[in-house]
């Protein structure tokens, strides 16, 4: 990982679009599940022929981005559209509560955020789900623990830590497409078809007031970098659960139609939640 976050850009998204193309021509179940979520969504031939390759950059592009030094900048250029939504948002003193889902890269916004509107702003603090095997678990914790960004693990615990940092006017980022555990979630369409979906998007906007964007990180050609896009949420959440789901999953849909070439359509979507206690 090390080694490889010192290689061009443009030559890791290379590699990695052969990467994607062997996982999906040699792994036969991942294949059925990204042509099934490619055809659930109503994708053509040519966008998911396009989406194959781009799910192998986005493993590519993680060594430079996990793996150089805390106090090393971004590497690679990252462009902002949208960003005075973010301004106006802290402007008026309010937490920040920004959704994206497994479109383009995601691991790229908390970083930018952080080397843009973190000094003096506050933190941003990102969910993410622990990794069972532990040497892969210290790697992710500490590229998402930097200078200006912080991360809250998806427990008790980390769900008390996002609610502190809206209360003190920071900035919270969420995977609202991820499955949560049984108990944390409704069922609620996504791209027509039901699925297990986290209800604590919902509840951090009710219990702390805090604005509500959408954001997602662009792959630009020829490892060109990363075009950052935020724009407002296009509807307001009902209190009810499967209600506010069911928006949010709708506005997730409204993303990735922009950009359906670079979702992560072998993302097991429609699993049903792992049981376990609820938090």
């Amino acid at each position: 990982m090390r080694g490889l976050a010192g290689w061009p850009l443009g030559l890791l998204h290379f590699l990695g679009g052969g990467l994607g193309w062997a996982v999906y021509l040699l792994s036969p179940s991942y294949r059925r599940r990204f042509d099934r979520h490619a055809a659930q969504a109503g994708l053509s031939k040519s966008q998911a022929r396009a989406a194959i390759p781009s799910a192998g950059r986005m493993l590519a592009e993680l060594p430079p981005l996990w793996a150089r030094p805390l106090d090393a900048p971004l590497p690679m250029p990252v462009q902002w559209q949208g960003g005075e939504l973010i301004e106006q948002a802290q402007a008026a003193g309010r937490g920040l509560l920004m959704l994206t889902p497994h479109l383009g890269c995601f691991e790229a916004i908390g970083q930018s955020y952080a080397a843009r509107y973190g000094a003096g702003r506050g933190l941003m603090t990102v969910l993410y789900r622990p990794a069972r095997k532990p040497w892969l678990r210290e790697i992710v914790e500490s590229s998402r623990r930097r200078p200006g960004l912080d991360a809250a693990p998806a427990t008790l615990a980390g769900v008390r830590q996002m609610i502190r940092a809206l209360r003190r006017g920071e900035v919270v980022g969420l995977l609202p497409d991820q499955v949560p555990p049984e108990g944390l979630g409704v069922w609620a369409p996504f791209f027509g078809r039901p699925a297990y979906t986290m209800t604590l998007a919902a509840r951090l906007v009710q219990q702390t007031g805090c604005a509500l964007l959408l954001v997602w990180g662009e792959r630009l050609p020829r490892g060109a970098g990363y075009r950052v896009r935020v724009s407002p949420m296009p509807e307001a959440l009902p209190d009810e659960p499967v209600e506010a789901a069911t928006a949010i999953n709708r506005a997730m849909e409204g993303l990735i139609r922009l950009c359906p070439e670079q979702y992560l359509w072998a993302y097991a979507r429609y699993k049903a939640p792992r049981s376990g206690p609820a938090a």
